[in-house]
């Protein structure tokens, strides 16, 4: 794993700076194309995204790439918007380990992984998860997640 990239604190990550995936490409050659618009083209690519989204303090993103038929999906925008903030602010990014990926059909697929934070004072409290993402409207989408 490479060297934690440290975004508790809300901040812009310049395009060449390793990406807050940790993919060990610069972001703008990685997850910066997606959070400026373009459609991540897999479910892996997404759920990367997403982690750099949740590290970068970028709500819009995850709301955004949320199914609204998931679990996750909260009606009131403002207060979903309030809670990832909290989550983001609250823990230390410092990797992101996939364990695999695997396609169901064209429209539904599986990425599991490791997510490395660690909270204020130091103290690991990642988590591993399967996450479920379906293809709509030409848009992956974040479903659920069962943790692993």
């Amino acid at each position: 794993m490479s060297a934690p990239i440290k975004t508790r604190k809300k901040a812009k990550v310049s395009r060449y700076e390793p990406c807050p995936c940790h993919s060990g490409q610069f972001y703008a050659k990685c997850c910066g194309m997606f959070h400026g618009g373009a459609k991540p083209p897999s479910a892996l690519t997404l759920m990367r995204s997403r982690y750099a989204a949740y590290a970068m303090h970028l709500a819009d993103y995850i709301i955004d790439t949320t199914d609204s038929s998931g679990p996750q999906y909260e009606a009131d925008r403002g207060k979903w918007k309030d809670s990832i903030e909290s989550f983001a602010s609250s823990v230390y990014f410092d990797g992101l380990e996939i364990l695999e990926e695997s396609l169901v059909g064209p429209e539904e697929a599986y990425v599991a992984f490791k997510a490395c934070l660690r909270d204020a004072l130091g103290k690991e409290c990642g988590f591993s998860e399967r996450s479920r993402f379906f293809l709509k409207a030409d848009k992956w989408l974040y479903h659920s997640g069962v943790p692993l």
